[in-house]
């Protein structure tokens, strides 16, 4: 799956964001190494403690079906009703949580549009993960 294609399927991730709070939505679209894409958008809780990020949800999601193995990982945000001027990184815990099953190697693209996104990946982001082989 292209780039542009992986970040269409993030932007339509998002439109599904439940965030009454903050009203800023994020989507992501997770492609697993069998080809498949899981996308997630963000969901908010009044009590903020139980609210979800996108890529925790598109993360859980695929692992729910069995997945284990991921390529890469599109994601997107804003206000609700506007165009980011910057671009969504994914948050500390959801660092963490994608370095379990994507590893350092894991493609990370955050984009404002299709044409408009920057590329790196988890290992840059989080060079220090720590992951199953800290604990072999």
């Amino acid at each position: 799956m292209d780039t542009k294609e992986l970040i269409r399927r993030a932007f339509e991730a998002r439109k599904y964001a439940y965030t009454p709070y903050s009203h800023f939505q994020v989507g992501a679209a997770l492609l697993a190494k069998s080809g498949k894409v899981y996308t997630g958008c963000n969901i908010e809780s009044a009590s903020y403690t139980p609210t979800n990020c996108a890529e925790r949800t598109a993360l859980f999601k695929a692992v729910s079906e069995g997945e284990r193995e991921f390529a890469a990982i599109a994601i997107v945000g804003s206000k609700e009703g506007e165009v980011n001027s910057l671009i969504t990184a994914p948050c500390g815990v959801c660092r963490q949580a994608l370095y379990e099953f994507g590893g350092p190697d894991l493609a990370v693209i955050m984009a404002k549009s299709e044409e408009d996104y920057e590329e790196t990946t988890l290992g840059a982001l989080l060079p220090y993960g720590f992951g199953p082989a800290n604990l072999a």
